[in-house]
C-alpha cells in the first residue's frame, strides 16, 4: 500500500508538468492566427500571407515529426521535454525581435520564429501524449489523464486570441509590439518550466523493443488501410480546427460591426466550447464509442457550416465572449452575424475528433503504433497547409466561400468514421517481439495544437 501511495506522490509533479506544457502547446501554436491579424495590418499582406506564420509553425511538424521520435528514444522524455522548452524559447524570442527588426526584414523575421516554434511544438507533442498516458497507468486511466490535459491545453487557445484582440485594440495599424505582452508570457512561462522540469525526476517509459527497424516499422503501420485513411484524416481534422476560427477572425475584423478586439474574443469562445466538448466527450467516452462520437460530430458540423455559408449576414445576434470590462477579463455579449455563430458552435464537433481519430487509426496496430504515431506528427503539417488554402481561397472568393474548403474536410471525416475506419487487415501480424508490461510500454498519442 504504501509502495503505491508512494508512486502516486512521485507522479503528481511530472502529471502537473506535462500538463503545464498540454497549456503551451496551445498558447504557442493559437498565438499564431491571431497574429495574422497584425501580419496584415502591418505588412498590408493578403489572407494567405496572413496564414503564413501558422502555416510555418505547423510545417515544422512534417519537417521534426520523424527526427522527434527517434531524439525520444535516444535521449529520453525528459531531456527532449528541455531541449524542445529551450527551443520554443528561441523561437518565441526570435518572433519577439521580429518587432524590432528593419519593415522590409520584420516579416521574414517573425516567420523564421513561427518555424522554429512549431519544432518546439512537436517536440512537446511527443513528449506529453505518451508521458501523460503512462503516468496515469495506461488504458482508460491513461487516457482520462490525457483529457484532463487536453482540457487545459482548450483553456490557453481560448485566452490566447482574446488576449490578442485585447491588446491590438481597434488600431488601424496593429504592429507586432503590441503583441509583446503575449511574447513575455511565453518565454516566461518557458524558463519557468524548464527549471523545475530540470529539478523534477521524471519517469523514463520506454516503447516495445523490436527487432525491426523503424524504418521497417512504419512500413508495416502503413500496411493497414484504416490506418492511412486516418493519418489522411489527421491530415484534414487539424486543419478544420485551425482554419475554421482563424479564418473567422479576418472576416470578423474586417466586418464594419465588429472589429478586430470582438473578433479576437469571438474566436476565444470557439475555443472555450472546445474545452466543454472535451469535458463532455471525457464523461461519456466509456460509453460512448470513437466511431459514433466522430459521425456524429462530423456530420452536425457539415450542417453548422452550411448554415454559416448561406444564413444572412444582416442577421445580428448577441453571442457570450470573454471579453474586457471596466479593465478586467469578464464574460459578456458581443453582437455578431448570425455565420459566426454557426462557425463557433463547430467548436463543440472538433472538441473529440482528435482523440476518435486516433483511436480508430491505431486499433489493431499492435507493435506498429509507435511508429505510427511518428507518421501522425508529420500529417499536423495539416494545421498548416489547410488554413492557407482556406485563405487563398477567402482572398479569390470571399470569407464565408472559403469554407466550402471546411466542409469538404468534415466530409471526409463523415466518410473515415462511417467506412473508412473499418480495420480490413486484421491478417497482418501485429505481435511484438519481447513482452513488455503495459505501464512500462505505452502506446505513444501525439498531441493536438
Amino acid at each position: 500500500m504504501n509502495t503505491i501511495t508512494d508512486q502516486k506522490t512521485n507522479r503528481l509533479v511530472p502529471i502537473i508538468m506535462m500538463i503545464a506544457l498540454f497549456g503551451m502547446i496551445s498558447f504557442v501554436t493559437n498565438l499564431a492566427a491571431p497574429m495574422g491579424q497584425v501580419l496584415k495590418e502591418q505588412f498590408g499582406v493578403s489572407n494567405f500571407q496572413g496564414l503564413l506564420g501558422n502555416a510555418a509553425n505547423f510545417i515544422a511538424y512534417a519537417v521534426m515529426g520523424i527526427p522527434g521520435g527517434i531524439l525520444l528514444q535516444r535521449v529520453g522524455y525528459k531531456k527532449t521535454a528541455l531541449i524542445a522548452i529551450a527551443i520554443g524559447f528561441v523561437g518565441v524570442f526570435i518572433q519577439y525581435l521580429s518587432g524590432h527588426a528593419d519593415q522590409s526584414m520584420a516579416f521574414g523575421v517573425y516567420l523564421l520564429g513561427a518555424f522554429i516554434a512549431g519544432f518546439s511544438m512537436c517536440l512537446l507533442n511527443i513528449v506529453v501524449n505518451p508521458m501523460l498516458n503512462t503516468l496515469g497507468g495506461g488504458g482508460n486511466k491513461g487516457n482520462q489523464l490525457i483529457q484532463v490535459g487536453g482540457s487545459f491545453n482548450s483553456v490557453m487557445a481560448t485566452f490566447t486570441p482574446a488576449f490578442v484582440g485585447i491588446l491590438i485594440g481597434e488600431a488601424t495599424k496593429a504592429n507586432i509590439k503590441d503583441v509583446f505582452p503575449v511574447m513575455y508570457i511565453a518565454m516566461g512561462v518557458f524558463a519557468v518550466v524548464f527549471f523545475v522540469l530540470l529539478a523534477v525526476n521524471i519517469p523514463e517509459p520506454y516503447i516495445t523493443k523490436n527487432k525491426e527497424s523503424l524504418k521497417q516499422l512504419m512500413t508495416g503501420a502503413l500496411k493497414f488501410r484504416h490506418f492511412v485513411l486516418g493519418a489522411i484524416a489527421i491530415f484534414v481534422y487539424v486543419g478544420v480546427e485551425v482554419g475554421t476560427p482563424g479564418v473567422m477572425i479576418y472576416w470578423l475584423s474586417d466586418h464594419p460591426e465588429v472589429g478586430k478586439t470582438i473578433a479576437g474574443v469571438v474566436a476565444g469562445t470557439y475555443w472555450l466550447l472546445m474545452l466543454v466538448g472535451r469535458l463532455i466527450g471525457a464523461s461519456i467516452g466509456s460509453k460512448v464509442s470513437s466511431k459514433a462520437m466522430l459521425t456524429v460530430t462530423s456530420f452536425v458540423g457539415m450542417v453548422l457550416i452550411l448554415l454559416a455559408i448561406f444564413s444572412s449576414t444582416s442577421t445580428m445576434v448577441s453571442l457570450p465572449v470573454l471579453e474586457r470590462s471596466a479593465g478586467a477579463l469578464s464574460f459578456g455579449l458581443a453582437e455578431v452575424p448570425i455565420n459566426a455563430m454557426y462557425i463557433v458552435l463547430v467548436g463543440l464537433c472538433t472538441s473529440i475528433m482528435w482523440g476518435g481519430i486516433f483511436n480508430l487509426a491505431v486499433e489493431g496496430l499492435g507493435k506498429y503504433t509507435a511508429a505510427a504515431s511518428g507518421i501522425f506528427m508529420v500529417l499536423v503539417s495539416g494545421g498548416g497547409i489547410l488554413p492557407a488554402i482556406q485563405g487563398g481561397v477567402a482572398d479569390a472568393a470571399g470569407y464565408l466561400s472559403s469554407y466550402w474548403v471546411v466542409f469538404i474536410c468534415l466530409g471526409y471525416l463523415f466518410f473515415y468514421a462511417v467506412i473508412g475506419s473499418r480495420n480490413v487487415n486484421r491478417n497482418i501480424s501485429v505481435e511484438d517481439v519481447d513482452d513488455v508490461p503495459l505501464e512500462t510500454a505505452p502506446q505513444s498519442m501525439p498531441v493536438e495544437d
